[in-house]
């Protein structure tokens, strides 16, 4: 499994543990309210929720709104399948949610760990935001090195942008020590809850503005009927 689709397939999972959707409902949560997903190819969803159900994490149910019952006939389609997680897929979502390796620490994966921390339990959230600013803290110092080595040699305009990177990193370290503090405090943050966005900068090194999973963002895919 490569590291994008590992991340998606953890959204999907955090995100029908709150209860079952459609796979447009599933796109539109994960293009909406998780900043991580703002722009990936909807084509990569359909056959992450296939391999979730081969795996017995998911289950495929029939449409049972009103609304799917009058669109198939009318429309000549079948009936819009909703996606439900089974006591496999939360016992294995619970378990992505304990890990706290180096992975959770990496710009992608941070994000979409951040969005579920309403799920996640208290020293685990204190171990991968300790994590997350320990590999910043490492990023800003290289960062600082390397300017300190090229600064002669770069135009007005490249300096400028590498202060503007560094910057991002020391806002992103900050709001992490206030994060951290709350945490150590006892105190929930509020709005933290599953579905939230990681969205806390749109510069480089910030979650809200991580690459994306996916490709170029493009049509419906032609599963969209069934789903």
């Amino acid at each position: 499994m490569s590291r994008r689709s590992g991340i998606l397939e953890f959204a999907v999972l955090g995100l029908l543990r709150e209860s079952p959707m459609h796979g447009y409902e599933l796109r539109k949560r994960l293009n909406t309210s998780l900043g991580v997903f703002r722009a990936f190819s909807y084509g990569t969803l359909y056959p992450c929720l296939k391999t979730l159900v081969a795996n017995g994490w998911l289950i495929e149910e029939p449409g049972n709104t009103s609304e799917d019952a009058l669109a198939a006939p009318l429309a000549g389609r079948r009936a819009k399948i909703v996606y439900r997680l089974t006591a496999e897929g939360k016992e294995h979502f619970e378990e992505l949610l304990s890990q706290t390796g180096p992975d959770a620490y990496e710009d992608e994966h941070f994000a979409a760990r951040f969005a579920f921390f309403g799920q996640t339990s208290r020293d685990v959230r204190m171990r991968v935001l300790e994590g997350r600013r320990s590999r910043l803290e490492e990023r800003l110092e290289k960062m600082r090195v390397s300017l300190a080595r090229t600064r002669e040699r770069l135009d007005d305009y490249t300096l400028e942008l590498q202060r503007h990177g560094m910057e991002s990193v020391e806002r992103e370290v900050r709001w992490l020590n206030e994060l951290i503090e709350s945490e150590r405090a006892g105190r929930d943050l509020k709005g933290s809850a599953s579905g939230g966005s990681a969205q806390q900068d749109t510069t480089s090194g910030a979650p809200g503005d991580l690459p994306r999973p996916g490709d170029t963002p493009g049509t419906d895919s032609p599963d969209d009927t069934a789903t």
